[in-house]
This record gives C-alpha cells, structure tokens and sequence, in this order.
C-alpha cells in the first residue's frame, strides 16, 4: 500500500493481549505512539479503536474515543463503537440490490434493511495485524457470499498516527467478482473526554452545501437537498445541539443527525486515489479547546449525533448518556447500489479500491 504525502510516521507500536474469543482465538490490542505524545489503541478484533488520548489546550490528555475496557461487550450489543465497517457502510434498502442482471439478497439487520455489513460485517471478524514503519497493517479475506455479497474480497486497512496528530486510515481492497464495496471507520468522539457529558455543545462545521434526505427507515429518498434554510446547514460554525431539537420531519426520520453529508467536491465514479483529501468538517469543543477535523476522498461523510445511545452502555469507567457521543464516517451515499444517479460503489475484478481520511487532532 502506498504512502501519501509527507507524513512524518516515527509511530511507535506496542501490544497486549485483549481477550479470548469464544473459538479460543486471541485478541490483541496494538497501542500507537507518535513523538507528541498521543496514542491510539486499535484491537485486530474489528479494527476497533477503542481509546484515543489527546491533549487539551493545558496539556491534559483525555481519551475522547467512546469504547470499552472488556472484549466481551464489542462482541454483543456495541453500536459499532470505533470500528471498521464492511463490506458496505451505511444502509442497503430491504437488503436487496441488482448486479449485472441478477438480484443479490443481504442480511437484514435493521428493521427490513442491511446495515453495515449485516450480522457479522468487519466489525465482527478477527483481521490479520502486522506492525510496520508506516504503521499497524489489517487484513481480512471476506469469503463469497458472506453477508450475501458476492465474491471473495481481500480487504487491508493501514491505521499510522504521525507527528501532526492525525490519525491516517488507508483502506484498499480487490475482489474476484463485481461487488459493492464501502468501507469506512466508525468511532465516536466527545471531546471533553468519553463519557463526560453530551455533545451538543460541541461547534461542527461541514464543508457541504447538500445532504442525503431519508424516510422513516434511514432509506434515501433519491435526490440530494440542499442545507441552506434547514437545520442541517453547517457551513458555518455552530453547536450541534444547536437546531437538534426543532421541529422538521427529517430531524424526526433520524432521531436527530443520521443523515449523509456530501462533501463540496466534484462527484465522480472514480477510484479514492483519484480525489483529493479534502476537509469534510471541523468539530471544536469549547471548554477543552480540542478541535477535531476529517479530511478525507470520500465524496461524502455521515453525521450521527449519538442519538440511540441511552446509558444503558458502560465502559472505561464511563456510562455513555443520551448523545454523548458523534460519528462522523466518511464514506459514499447509502443504498448506492439501487441509485445509480449516485457515485458508484461496485469494485470490479482487476479494479482496486483505494481510499485515505485523516482524523486531526488539535487545540484552539
């Protein structure tokens, strides 16, 4: 996999057993170290990152990634905390698509849809690690037909955290047969630290002039509507519980912000390594100072402001309130493979799929 830019990668990589999966198999979790002094811990179960520590602007580090201490929880009800997302991030409408002529069934797991991958998507497998000098490299095989999706998909994701405090995330992938992919990374952040409050004073801006609208089910409705006199409308810098609470029936579809983003770039069909990383967004938190940006070759992001999260989960000493948590997941549109006026998602065989985000951490 190749390296981009100027990165300046001295990570330092050490490791620790994490539990035991029920077939006996270990589970490690790899802790990253840049010269700046943050870390980042990532499990090969999942791809999970499942701690981040960064400082505020007095120095004070936090881990403002929501996750937990213990395996067992990632393998029940976790909602997709800190993980890798495959083979299809986001919805596909009553699990169904059509591919070449022949119609391709998914497991539904949210509601009538497919969700990220279905029951055992790439947050549920144990991937392959192996630590380099540009940082932890995972692999997963993904057999035919698991999920239902067609093919045999050999999946690598790259995560490296250079001197600049960011953390890179370098997916690629190939396939023996014609199959949709969209793999994207899931964390949830709260600045403040995990567990410390809600995240509705947070400030977000979006580099976006349109989103993704939706029905009851988190489905799209098709054409792309524009933010401006909405309350999705980030251009400009304001909290995210600012407008959360107003009266509008997209806000009701998503229980909040649960809704795609698409990111002020030309849209194009074309291979990830083909677009610049372009800023999606800017999240600061008032009280700590710390600011996060994703710069990313997606031609869109999700925005999920933490709105099923209720504090029945606990973890590092944590319990995880009502909105205390965001995501933000750069990726393509949901339900792209019945849509084909979005950019497309299908991986052919002799294709590669490439795509790079940057998470930056800094103080304000």
């Amino acid at each position: 996999m190749t390296k981009k830019g100027n990165d300046h990668v001295h990570t330092e990589i050490t490791q620790a057993p994490f539990g035991t999966l029920p077939d006996g198999r270990q589970v490690t979790q790899y802790t990253l170290a840049n010269a700046a002094g943050m870390q980042v811990k990532v499990l090969d179960f999942g791809g999970i990152i499942n701690e981040i520590h960064v400082p505020d602007r007095e120095g004070r580090m936090a881990d403002v990634a929501l996750g937990f201490d213990r395996l067992e929880p990632y393998l029940a009800d976790s909602p997709y905390f800190g993980a890798l997302i495959g083979r299809y991030g986001n919805r596909i409408a009553k699990g169904r698509f059509t591919l070449d002529g022949k119609q391709y069934v998914l497991a539904t797991n949210n509601g009538a849809n497919h969700l990220h991958g279905g029951n055992q998507g790439f947050d549920k497998v144990l991937w392959t690690a192996s630590r380099g000098d540009d940082g932890l490299t995972l692999r997963y095989r993904s057999p035919d037909g698991e999920e239902g999706y067609p093919g045999n998909l050999d999946a690598t994701v790259v995560y490296s955290l250079n001197d600049d405090n960011e953390i890179v995330v370098r997916f690629e992938a190939v396939s023996d047969q014609p199959t949709p992919v969209n793999l994207t990374q899931h964390s949830y952040f709260n600045l403040r630290g995990a567990g410390a409050s809600d995240v509705l004073g947070h400030e977000m801006r979006i580099d976006a002039d349109a989103y993704v609208p939706i029905d009851a089910g988190s489905i799209p409705l098709g054409p792309l509507a524009p933010v401006a006199g909405t309350p999705f409308d980030f251009r400009q810098p304001r909290p995210i519980g600012s407008q959360i609470g107003v009266d509008d029936d997209q806000l009701r579809n998503g229980g909040g912000y649960d809704h795609c983003y698409v990111l002020n770039r030309p849209l194009d069909d074309g291979q990830g390594d083909a677009r610049a990383l372009v800023r999606a967004l800017r999240v600061r938190e008032p009280q700590s100072g710390r600011v996060l940006e994703l710069l990313t070759q997606e031609p869109g992001v999700q925005f999920y402001s933490g709105n099923f999260l209720d504090g029945s989960l606990q973890g590092k000493g944590h319990t995880y309130a009502y909105r205390g948590g965001f995501a933000i997941e750069p990726q393509h549109f949901p339900d792209s493979p019945n849509r084909p006026e979005y950019p497309g998602t299908i991986l052919r065989p002799g294709q590669v799929y490439r795509t790079e985000s940057r998470f930056r951490f800094s103080v304000d």
